[in-house]
């Protein structure tokens, strides 16, 4: 099997990937068994671009599935976590609504210390 490229997966459907994708597990079984038995080292080197086609075969499944979810929660009130924009842990904590970032001090410390 040659090389798969990831433009030629995208235009294809769900079930086409998913039959190819049996077919490259099916694939590369037969290869590792081959490689067990002791065979040709033209069949052990194709393992790794089989191994590779089928990472580019889920990759591409995955990211179309998730497009498909951006597209069906876009303009929606609550979102899942992973559609979420990316943000760094002190961002997520202290832009919530209402909350201010933490100053370090306690509140009224300078009121309760006396006069």
């Amino acid at each position: 099997m040659a090389k798969i490229k990831a433009r030629d997966l995208r235009g294809k459907k769900k079930e086409e990937l998913l039959k190819q994708l049996e077919d490259l597990k099916v694939e590369l079984s037969q290869l590792r068994m081959a490689k067990v038995t002791g065979g040709a080292a033209s069949k052990l080197s194709k393992i790794r671009v089989v191994r590779k086609s089928i990472a580019r075969v889920l990759t591409v499944i995955n990211q179309t599935q998730k497009e498909n979810l951006r597209k069906f929660y876009k303009g929606k009130k609550y979102k899942p976590l992973d559609l979420r924009p990316k943000k760094t842990q002190s961002a997520c904590q202290c832009r919530g609504h209402g909350f201010e970032p933490w100053s370090g001090k306690i509140p009224h410390a300078e009121e309760q210390l006396g006069p």
